[in-house]
């Protein structure tokens, strides 16, 4: 079995906008939180602080951790089949908030822009299941 470690965060601002990136690595494009894969020996705070700047172009001061989600996915719904094998998945989520930074769109990554939505939209979007977990997660209604 493969394992990949990543790292979220829940960004709400105080007018009730969460920060979303747009994935286009998935069998659809979809908005997911903003993070993703822990490098060799990176610290999971540090992950998401690098993800969030790579994905949005902002800076973040990364809160509390929310949880940790787990979850198994057969080899036959893997997004990509470089493996045969299926991939355990430990995605540990923070609350984090921007202190700098302007909104950018991500070149040549796995995700191709990033916007802020109201909450009452999020319901509305294409999105991983993710978005719901970490919402949750973090208290956040919408």
């Amino acid at each position: 079995m493969d394992l990949r470690v990543a790292a979220y965060a829940v960004i709400v601002d105080d007018g009730g906008h969460v920060l979303l990136s747009h994935w286009i690595q998935g069998r659809r494009p979809s908005w997911t939180m903003p993070g993703g894969g822990l490098e060799d020996g990176e610290d999971p705070v540090d992950a998401v602080r690098r993800e969030i700047r790579e994905e949005t172009g902002y800076k973040a001061r990364i809160g509390e951790l929310l949880g940790i989600h787990s979850r198994v996915i057969p080899a036959g719904r893997r997004v990509t089949h470089e493996s045969s094998q299926p991939l355990h998945t430990l995605r540990i989520v923070y609350r984090a908030e921007i202190t700098g930074g302007k909104l950018r769109n991500e070149v040549d990554g796995s995700t191709d822009r990033a916007g802020w939505f109201p909450l009452s939209e999020v319901r509305g979007l294409q999105r991983v299941r993710l978005v719901d977990i970490a919402l949750k997660m973090g208290g956040v209604s919408y």
